[in-house]
């Protein structure tokens, strides 16, 4: 992951997935160890039939970066409108066709018409990178959004909070499949039945 105005170089003789992101206003580079530890589990879970949940989408990176390895679809929600530009600049940027991904502003944890507009048992992938103070009340809303079989992953929690995090998940009947590291950040992974 690189800025657009910088060039990818590598040694290695297998192809480069070159991604380019600016946040703009928004947030989200690519370089923050969560988001890292989201783009790894993604990458373990994606399909080409993947239809993916990215809430608390900022400049777009996990669904942007899902779509160009293959996901079928990517709905993001966010509170912040500077997350429009960002995206579109983003998806452009990437050779990704825009018609993949879907933005909706608004709360998902509690505005009901942003729930309804996302929809119900329809995704494979429910990605949040937000604090655990976010991941553990948005948690119910994120499980509704879910298929059965979808996995929930989710970023932004420092050492010591993963397991609030998974007990959330757990009180809404997801079995925990995984909790990964790197640094001081943990992402947890769980799957609906």
């Amino acid at each position: 992951m690189i800025p657009s105005w910088e060039k990818a170089e590598t040694e290695d003789k297998e192809p480069l997935l070159v991604f380019h992101i600016d946040p703009g206003t928004a947030f989200g580079t690519g370089m923050h160890e969560t988001t890292q530890l989201c783009i790894r589990q993604i990458r373990n879970y994606l399909t080409p039939e993947t239809k993916l949940l990215d809430i608390g989408t900022g400049s777009g990176i996990l669904s942007i970066l899902a779509l160009k390895l293959g996901a079928k679809e990517a709905v993001g929600t966010d509170l912040d409108p500077n997350t429009e530009p960002a995206i579109q600049d983003n998806l452009a940027q990437n050779g990704v066709d825009p018609a993949g991904f879907t933005l909706f502003l608004g709360n998902l944890i509690d505005d009901r018409s942003v729930q309804d507009a996302v929809g119900y048992e329809k995704y494979d992938i429910v990605a949040a990178n937000i604090l655990p103070d976010v991941l553990i009340p948005l948690t119910p809303a994120a499980v509704a959004a879910m298929k059965p079989g979808a996995v929930y992953i989710t970023s932004g929690i420092l050492a010591g909070r993963e397991e609030s995090v998974a007990e959330a998940m757990r009180a809404q009947g997801l079995e925990i499949v995984s909790v990964t590291a790197q640094g001081e950040w943990r992402c947890v992974t769980g799957r609906k039945p």
